[in-house]
């Protein structure tokens, strides 16, 4: 049993990818959202709930109409109808910057031509864009246009480093290689492990108090090793098997 504790990161990682696609169930790959209001939608949810990233997002485009309405808004105003982010004054002419180059580059608000693009490529001009870091950039990518990118937010960082698939001191930013090269470059695969690990460090592996004993990851974890020793089979027999809706809403 405690072999597996011992095993490498990529196999650490490929195990974690097989158990929790069982545990949260595969994903359809459809997009979520369009490409453009994934783009800015993100920007938006920079330490920000998802409920007043929502929020924010309506009240712009009631406040503006369209794209165009949003470019050319007072930028006081723009700040206004945002409000409930985090940094409305700083998000406001970043927006606008954005919405500015994308018009100029390409003659409309539109994303499409990144589907035709090199992933590096794509991702060194969305990362040019002010705000825009590797994760918005790979989220675009990933879930609007298949590329195989592999976002990493500080859910997926906490997991994969309480787990084992990275080091203790490996960063974010160092984060989205390392685990993209344990991983296929398969999209849905990529939009798989970077979802279900959100999730994952949403609702179980917490940044205070973890729920381990809930963990399905618990039988090969760094984490609970430490905390709590092998996992008995007592223990991994009590791990649900599945996610529990009533224990909270899975966003997507």
């Amino acid at each position: 049993m405690t072999d597996a504790y011992s095993l490498p990161p990529a196999d650490k990682t490929w195990q974690n990818h097989v158990i929790l696609n069982e545990f949260f169930g595969p994903l359809d790959p459809a997009p979520r959202r369009t490409p453009m209001r994934e783009l800015i939608s993100t920007l938006l949810s920079h330490r920000t709930t998802h409920r007043d990233e929502e929020l924010a997002y309506d009240r712009m485009l009631e406040a503006f109409g369209d794209w165009e309405g949003v470019l050319a808004a007072p930028t006081a105003e723009l700040a206004h109808a945002i409000r409930t982010t985090r940094w409305p004054d700083t998000q406001a002419p970043r927006i606008q910057e954005i919405l500015r180059r994308i018009k100029a580059e390409h003659g409309s608000f539109t994303l499409d031509f990144l589907a035709d693009w090199p992933v590096e490529k794509g991702l060194e001009w969305l990362t040019d864009m002010p705000g825009i870091g590797l994760k918005t950039a790979s989220l675009v990518l990933l879930f609007n246009y298949q590329k195989p990118v592999l976002p990493v937010d500080t859910h997926v960082h906490r997991v994969a480093q309480r787990v084992g698939m990275i080091g203790p001191k490996v960063s974010v930013e160092k984060a989205h290689q390392l685990l993209l090269g344990q991983l296929p470059k398969d999209a849905l695969v990529l939009l798989n492990f970077h979802k279900h690990n959100y999730w994952h460090g949403q609702h179980i592996c917490f940044f205070t108090k973890p729920d381990c004993p809930n963990c399905p990851l618990k039988g090969f974890c760094n984490y609970y090793l430490e905390h709590y020793g092998p996992a008995t089979a007592e223990a991994l027999a009590a791990t649900p098997e599945h996610w529990d809706v009533a224990r909270g809403e899975l966003q997507h």
